[in-house]
């Protein structure tokens, strides 16, 4: 792995820099926070398409005869039940049951891919390394793989004529293997908007060439180049976890609403399984929604009150576009999460008043 420190950029850095991108040093890498304005590129994923680089994402490649066994001990899900062309949303954790990382795990013919949050890139890959037992072979493939995401009402649209497999065939996380825009590609129904999409894998060396051609294909349909800042308010709409946010090394699965996704009953356990088990019995406090009612945005870190006692804390909050309010996650104590609870939330000083409500806040097939 490269271990360097210096800030990279992706192979469509230009492209971003002649679209007029706003960017940033963002997860070792200069990205674009936003183009036309996070309103403005929400609205647009939410109504007709959009295109995002996330080439910043880490993917690694596990093979040999013991990846499958290996997966399964690093991860809280059941790669053994996973078909090729499947996709696995999973975590991995620390032995007291705290997130190290949720990642997709995607199974091939003859090997595996975990893609993993970009901040925590080499953090993951040392973990995956240092427990690495048996005929397994780990690589770091993400200096070499762009990954664009293409989110939103039309994608099926554009990238069904752009590629020579049939994709309204891969259903949501499933993948093929195609060409798009005549390149190698891995095609994959998932993404992190809450909308329908792909995303798409290919060499970095070629992204130029495949961005061109979904950016053409999709001037019909009004696509438009989409930043990391409407990334992050679409996924808060669904409710979504973000690692060092929502989740991290102090948070548990079951309290971040993440129980369907561990399997604590498959062959062979997990690292961490018990804490986790344990948890399920002791839980104090869940990833509860919440509503802010009047002006302010409640950010990660706000302290959260009921009749005057502190009851939690706020991991993510900004606006909703679709429904023009200002909304978030918080980890709130039992009992106090229950939907409806009338709460307080320390912004800068003063208390807003918020109310608890069911999450996601926003549903495609509802709106």
């Amino acid at each position: 792995m490269d271990s360097s420190t210096e800030t990279k950029k992706t192979g469509l850095y230009d492209r971003h820099v002649a679209l007029g991108a706003k960017i940033v040093p963002f997860a070792g890498y200069y990205m674009p926070i936003q183009y036309s304005g996070i309103i403005d590129e929400h609205m647009t994923v939410r109504q007709h398409v959009g295109m995002f680089d996330v080439s910043h994402m880490g993917e690694f490649e596990i093979r040999g005869a013991d990846a499958e066994k290996f997966l399964n001990k690093m991860t809280t899900n059941n790669v053994a039940r996973l078909d090729p062309g499947n996709i696995q949303y999973s975590a991995m954790l620390y032995d007291d049951g705290g997130v190290v990382d949720d990642l997709l795990v995607y199974r091939f013919e003859d090997h595996y891919m975990a893609v993993v949050n970009a901040a925590n890139l080499q953090k993951d890959f040392d973990w995956l390394a240092e427990h690495i037992f048996g005929d397994v072979q780990l690589r770091d493939v993400s200096d070499e793989t762009a990954l664009l995401a293409i989110q939103g009402p039309k994608a099926e649209q554009i990238v069904a004529e752009l590629s020579d497999v049939p994709v309204e065939d891969i259903t949501y996380y499933k993948f093929k293997l195609g060409k798009v825009a005549g390149q190698d590609c891995i095609i994959s129904r998932t993404g992190y908007t809450g909308e329908d999409g792909f995303e798409l894998y290919v060499k970095s060396t070629i992204a130029s060439e495949v961005w061109d051609a979904v950016m053409e294909a999709g001037k019909p349909h009004g696509i438009k180049p989409i930043g990391l800042g409407a990334r992050d308010s679409l996924r808060l709409e669904v409710a979504y976890c973000l690692y060092g946010n929502d989740i991290d090394k102090t948070t548990n699965p079951i309290e971040a609403g993440l129980g369907w996704i561990v399997k604590s009953k498959k062959k062979g356990g997990f690292i961490g399984k018990q804490p986790v088990l344990d948890k399920k019995t002791e839980l104090t406090r869940k990833l509860t929604g919440f509503i802010l009612n009047g002006k302010g945005i409640a950010r990660h870190g706000c302290e959260v009150y009921h009749n005057g006692e502190k009851v939690g804390y706020v991991t993510s909050g900004g606006l909703s576009p679709v429904l023009n309010k200002i909304v978030g996650l918080a980890y709130i104590d039992l009992p106090f999460n229950k939907v409806g609870t009338e709460i307080e939330i320390d912004v800068r000083g003063r208390r807003l008043a918020a109310e608890l409500v069911a999450i996601p806040f926003y549903n495609r097939e509802n709106s």
